[in-house]
């Protein structure tokens, strides 16, 4: 009886194995069960992508984080069919950087995103850190360098020239508007914090295109200490330009508020960066050295859309890829910098576009 129970069983395994098979070629007859599931953020149709912009702070006031957000969603609209929906949200971060690892974490631990992308020079370390915590999770990080880590892909413009055209536009109009006989141009820099790109690229690079003007220039360089107090930039600028400073770069978030309303209130001139600002006070700004950060947004997420984006390599790309410019078309710079000033900053800016003066870093 016991024999046949168990001769029973091993048949009822074995018709069940059978069904089992059946069902699956019959699956694979209709096409269904051959085809491989595509790889999550690969760019594949056929998909629902789903890609979140991190911004390193508020939208709100920060040109710069707008035009990263269009990028992203322009491409994101492009791409977007009826074979694949792709999505885009748009999560702010605040000012507190010491919270931005703890929130891009939990982006990538619910894994709900094919691409996290933001902009930021310390983003790369963090990405870093979260990819070795959850190894799926892909990043596009402008405005940062790190190679290697074949989930993330940065591109970094090249600040160098960026720098070198605001101090040089700044040493012009600082001339130009210096007392008789006083010996030596003087300008300021002031900085929401010091990071390793201010330091070592941005700083010496505004120093050394102000000295191509005047070789015994000087730069006033000061630190807000964040990206949001207005009133301690309007305090630095003041007594930057107590101290002889005639014109000032301001790379302070929305502190550049303040610097640009003690600039406003002393007479004294502003060089923008990053976004065109001539018409953030028109005759006060007087140089706009930009990055187009929607440009690149839109571009690399179609790489990554398109499954082209090499994941692992760190660019860097300026004026001569445009990325990198100097706004000189805007009526608020004609009106506001003499005519032999815009003549000499010209020239500047043709020797950078056609090579001949290469500022690489």
């Amino acid at each position: 009886m016991k024999q046949q129970e168990q001769k029973h069983r091993r048949m009822q395994r074995i018709t069940l194995m059978l069904s089992l098979l059946l069902w699956v070629g019959g699956i694979k007859g209709f096409g269904l069960g051959s085809k491989e599931e595509p790889r999550k953020g690969s760019g594949d149709q056929g998909l629902h992508v789903s890609i979140v912009v991190f911004i390193p702070g508020v939208m709100s006031g920060s040109p710069i984080y707008e035009m990263l957000a269009a990028g992203v969603k322009q491409a994101a609209a492009e791409h977007s069919n009826a074979q694949r929906e792709v999505t885009v949200t748009v999560i702010e971060g605040g000012f507190n950087q010491a919270e931005w690892e703890g929130r891009i974490t939990a982006l990538a631990a619910s894994e709900t995103y094919d691409l996290i992308v933001s902009s930021n020079p310390s983003l790369p370390a963090i990405a870093a850190s979260v990819s070795a915590k959850f190894p799926k999770q892909r990043f596009l990080l402008l405005d940062g360098a790190l190679a290697g880590n074949p989930r993330i892909y940065t591109l970094r413009y090249n600040q160098r020239e960026q720098a070198y055209m605001a101090g040089h536009i700044a040493a012009l109009v600082a001339g130009e508007a210096g007392d008789p006989g006083s010996q030596a141009v003087r300008i300021g820099l002031v900085a929401g914090q010091e990071y390793p790109a201010m330091n070592e690229v941005i700083l010496p690079a505004y120093r050394e295109g102000a000295q191509q003007v005047d070789p015994n220039s000087t730069v006033d360089f000061r630190v807000v200490g964040n990206w949001f107090d207005a009133g301690k930039g309007a305090e630095l600028a003041a007594d930057m330009i107590r101290g002889g400073a005639k014109v000032i770069l301001t790379i302070a978030g929305g502190a550049n508020e303040g610097v640009v309303q003690a600039a406003f209130e002393a007479g004294a001139k502003v060089v923008w960066f990053d976004t065109n600002g001539y018409g953030v006070r028109p005759g006060t700004v007087v140089g706009s050295s930009v990055v187009y950060q929607d440009k690149a947004a839109y571009e690399q997420t179609i790489r990554f859309l398109e499954g082209t984006l090499p994941f692992g390599k760190a660019e860097l790309l300026g004026v001569a890829e445009g990325y990198v410019d100097f706004i000189e078309t805007d009526p608020d710079y004609q009106a506001s910098v003499s005519a032999p000033v815009r003549e000499k900053q010209g020239i500047l800016i043709e020797q950078i576009r056609s090579g001949v003066l290469r500022l690489e870093e």
